[in-house]
């Protein structure tokens, strides 16, 4: 949830040819447009549809709509509209209605086309478990792993290296084969323990046993239930006792540069 400051789930991934989010929870709007603008974007990624890892999408997706609407005059009967780019917003199947449901929820009855974030602002595109496709000189596949709501981790294949991120996740094999020689993984460790529920998240240990057995070189740690220094810090030790490569905790703002391993 956000706390001090900092946003739920979102990261900007950046290539020379390309940018892509991500997820995009409460606070992920407001954190991207102090680096980029919506219409900047190439492709949205969700991983699942629980509220911290979406609910900002339908905030971007207005702020794109507001770069194409012309609101009427006295008088007139509608507003004109200027075509824009929409933005490919891949998402788990059956997500478009309920999306387009959020939308419905605040109508502006005097301008209706900003209504439509989920069909003008962004191209919807559903996915299932496995899909692969390219977004500008990034290689993506989806890999299901473990959660209350279906969830897949996203691995990021081009020239600059390889990068994965879980999204939300219990332990399950599935992160061996999401992570497999990764430059870099961005792991979820909301918990101190082990989570052997039916939720589904990892703790630092969790995150960094799956790295090192992965053969991941820099396991970045995020998606915490706690801001407080001393816990983060408790999970970073954690982390270290079980993954022998580099270790980074997320914070807003960070940048983390991936390249290939030098021969």
């Amino acid at each position: 949830m956000p706390a001090n400051g900092q946003a739920s789930s979102g990261y900007l991934v950046s290539t020379d040819t390309a940018r892509l989010l991500l997820d995009c929870g409460p606070g992920v709007a407001t954190a991207l447009s102090a680096v980029a603008a919506p219409d900047q974007l190439s492709a949205v990624i969700v991983t699942h549809l629980h509220l911290d890892h979406c609910y900002d999408l339908l905030p971007v997706g207005k702020s794109l709509l507001s770069r194409g609407v012309r609101y009427p005059r006295p008088g007139e009967a509608a507003q004109d509209w200027a075509e824009i780019d929409a933005v490919p917003l891949h998402v788990p199947g059956g997500s478009r209605r309920r999306l387009q449901e959020l939308a419905a929820l605040f109508p502006v009855t005097t301008a209706p086309v900003l209504d439509r974030a989920f069909d003008l602002a962004f191209d919807v595109r559903e996915y299932v478990p496995g899909a692969r496709f390219s977004v500008g000189d990034m290689r993506i596949s989806l890999h299901e792993l473990r959660h209350s709501a279906p969830n897949c981790g996203i691995r990021i294949e081009s020239a600059a290296g390889t990068m994965a991120y879980t999204g939300d996740t219990g332990v399950t094999p599935g992160l061996l084969t999401l992570a497999a020689g990764a430059d870099l993984l961005l792991a979820e460790a909301t918990l101190p323990v082990t989570d052997d529920g039916p939720h589904g998240h990892l703790s630092a240990a969790d995150a960094a046993r799956a790295a090192q057995a992965a053969g991941v070189r820099t396991l970045v740690l995020t998606h915490f239930s706690s801001s407080d220094t001393g816990w983060l810090l408790a999970r970073r030790d954690e982390a270290a006792r079980a993954f022998t490569g580099t270790i980074h905790l997320a914070r807003p703002g960070a940048t983390f540069e991936i390249r290939e391993a030098p021969p």
